[in-house]
């Protein structure tokens, strides 16, 4: 039997929401045939937006919604996708797949989105292709509520009050296609755009900082050095590749060494966050810069038949657990970490939700997400597992994982991951003080290649877990290969 032992006495940091975070980017079908469809689609839209979609996003209180871009963000001029939709600019979306791009979703229609959604807008400026003018007319565009020449063009596009956007971030992958920069001149650009990223009526930007790409710990040191007090964050971006980017691997054809391999990658997110924060503490001992992971997930081959550059992947319970382990790693370093946005939302990469045509189904992925949000805004607890290493030469991973917090009602909410690919776990859960409590449990398991399909939508979703006992010293399970579960005590 496995003991994991959860101290509801030792109490951490507040485990932000927006660590719950998406991505959407002009990339494959991500926005247009995924969240837009247009408001003459007959697919059930509002202002273009799908309806279920919009639904099913709600329903995993999705929380900040970062976009444009990844590296479309850094060749988009945002005044191309503003106005009258006939009359908008059309352009070369060279990154991915070079479609052109006709501007028909811009400015309005995500800020309408967000609203939709109830989230807190991201956005993505451009520095790569973009001018200082650019952007600070952007921030002036969507925010500025007083009389100027970018309020007056914003109500004569129909939109008379300011929004409020919270999240902004100047500039994306910096260090490569955002501009092959090195960190030393993206720092002084850095600290002149943002510059004139002005707080108008109230609204107070959330500047975030380009930062590393993986393991690029001297770019972290530079940025936080040279720019550190002009920003609140700085972005980490790394993906779990099975393979090589040359290739990739399956999405659904795998073997049980790619299977250990690729949980064996997704937890050297913890040895990075663990080295970035490190070098942050440096310059930032009380943790006023957050951590912003603003791109993590899965990246396989694309799957056969389908455009290379729209990265269209299946998604199985592979990738849940994948899912799980960062948002426990995120949960844990909750300190550091102010936000994550998984890429990407719809159609692209690990994605939780999948479209086709009028047809739509959630992916493993979604229901972790949906098993997660009891940790929004919740406060750490310290937790433990006595865990074992198991997998194949070259990719041993710890067999458990969890992380656990305390939400402002005094439930304790744990989620855990049974990493292992065939066999069961026996749980003897110790938390003081629980004799009596009410237990509740969710769990989401399956074959590690088992996935939705658009003839099978439900083939993995989230159930009710009932086979929990008490004991003297808290409740006793097992669970089986490859599980997510969650489980809420009071």
């Amino acid at each position: 039997m496995s003991k994991v032992i959860i101290n509801p006495n030792k109490k951490g940091a507040k485990i932000n929401r927006e660590i719950y975070g998406h991505f959407s980017e002009h990339l494959g079908r991500c926005i247009y045939n995924g969240i837009y469809v247009g408001e003459g689609s007959n697919i059930p839209n509002v202002n273009g937006l799908r309806t279920d979609i919009v639904k099913a996003l709600k329903k995993i209180k999705i929380p900040v919604l970062r976009w444009p871009g990844g590296c479309f963000a850094d060749e988009y001029h945002w005044k191309d996708g503003i106005g009258p939709k006939n009359a908008r600019k059309k352009m070369v979306n060279t990154h991915w797949g070079g479609v052109t791009e006709d501007n028909s979703f811009g400015t309005h229609e995500f800020l309408n989105l967000c609203e939709q959604l109830g989230c807190e807008p991201y956005i993505n400026g451009n520095v790569g292709s973009g001018t200082v003018q650019e952007m600070s007319e952007w921030v002036e565009y969507m925010t500025f509520g007083g009389i100027s020449p970018m309020s007056d063009l914003r109500a004569a596009n129909g939109h008379e009050k300011p929004w409020k956007v919270k999240y902004f971030a100047v500039g994306n992958e910096n260090w490569g296609c955002g501009g092959n920069m090195r960190p030393e001149y993206y720092a002084d650009e850095y600290r002149r755009y943002q510059t004139y990223i002005r707080n108008y009526d109230g609204n107070k930007v959330y500047k975030v900082a380009c930062g590393p790409d993986t393991a690029n710990y001297k770019w972290t040191d530079v940025l936080m050095s040279a720019a550190g007090k002009f920003m609140d964050g700085l972005s980490l971006h790394y993906y779990t590749v099975p393979g090589t980017w040359e290739k990739k691997g399956s999405a659904t054809d795998f073997s049980v060494q790619e299977y250990y391999t690729t949980l064996k990658k997704t937890l050297y997110m913890d040895e990075l966050i663990q080295n970035h924060s490190r070098i942050m503490d440096v310059y930032d001992p009380d943790k006023k810069v957050g951590l912003i992971v603003d791109e993590w997930g899965t990246w396989y081959d694309v799957e056969p038949g389908t455009n290379p550059g729209f990265l269209y992947q299946q998604n199985t319970m592979r990738d849940a657990l994948v899912a799980a382990i960062n948002l426990n790693i995120f949960n844990n370093h909750c300190d550091r970490v102010a936000m994550a946005n998984i890429a990407q939302m719809i159609n692209v990469l690990q994605a939780v939700i999948l479209t086709d045509g009028e047809k739509m189904l959630l992916t493993p992925t979604y229901h972790v997400f949906d098993l997660y949000k009891i940790h929004q805004d919740a406060t750490l607890l310290e937790s433990y597992v006595e865990s074992s290493l198991i997998g194949t030469d070259g990719a041993m991973v710890p067999d458990l994982h969890v992380s656990a917090s305390e939400d402002s009602n005094g439930r304790i909410n744990i989620t855990l991951v049974n990493l292992s690919h065939n066999q069961s776990r026996h749980i003897d859960l110790d938390i003081q003080g629980t004799n009596g409590k009410p237990v509740s449990a969710h769990i989401l398991t399956g074959e590690p290649n088992a996935h939705n399909s658009f003839f099978a939508p439900d083939k993995v979703k989230n159930e009710d877990f009932k086979d929990i006992s008490a004991t003297n010293t808290g409740f006793a399970f097992t669970i089986e290969r490859s599980t997510v579960l969650s489980v809420t005590i009071g």
